[in-house]
């Protein structure tokens, strides 16, 4: 008769496969954007603050999330969201935000760097509506992402 293992070894091969792949995603660097201003972010000395790695993640979804899909041509056909689809279909505003995790997640999760979008919350004034989510990337790494949808 035998013994069941009392410390299995495949869970511990799963979390070192999850790591490996954290590990072999590039995360690179990007320049720090101000969008209040609408302009670049600057060091001390005049020049462009870089992002590097999880912070250069963050400005991607940040600027992903802010990105009209299909409008610019530099950007490929999956980059950006499509709010803009749901202005003037007279969606209720549960069916608006149901939509609004729907595009957001998308889009985020377009990025192999992310590996999670999820804790919406919603803020409605007038036509207008404000959301908050929580993202996580593959190592971990996570913020709350802001954006907004002009329903009309």
């Amino acid at each position: 008769m035998r013994v069941a293992n009392l410390f299995p070894e495949e869970e511990a091969k799963v979390e070192d496969a999850e790591q490996s792949a954290a590990n072999e995603v590039p995360f690179g660097r990007s320049w720090r954007f101000d969008y209040d201003t609408g302009d670049f972010l600057m060091t001390p000395t005049g020049e462009v603050a870089p992002a590097q790695e999880s912070e250069a993640w963050l400005e991607w979804c940040k600027k992903a999330i802010r990105t009209e899909r299909y409008k610019y041509l530099v950007y490929s056909h999956s980059h950006g969201q499509e709010f803009e689809d749901l202005i003037g279909h007279g969606l209720s505003r549960p069916a608006i935000e149901s939509e609004i995790i729907r595009i957001t997640t998308e889009t985020l999760l377009e990025d192999p760097r992310t590996a999670s979008v999820d804790s919406f919350t919603f803020n409605w004034e007038d036509d207008s509506c404000f959301f908050n989510c929580s993202i996580s990337n593959v190592r971990g790494d996570g913020s709350t992402l802001t954006g907004s949808v002009v329903t009309t």
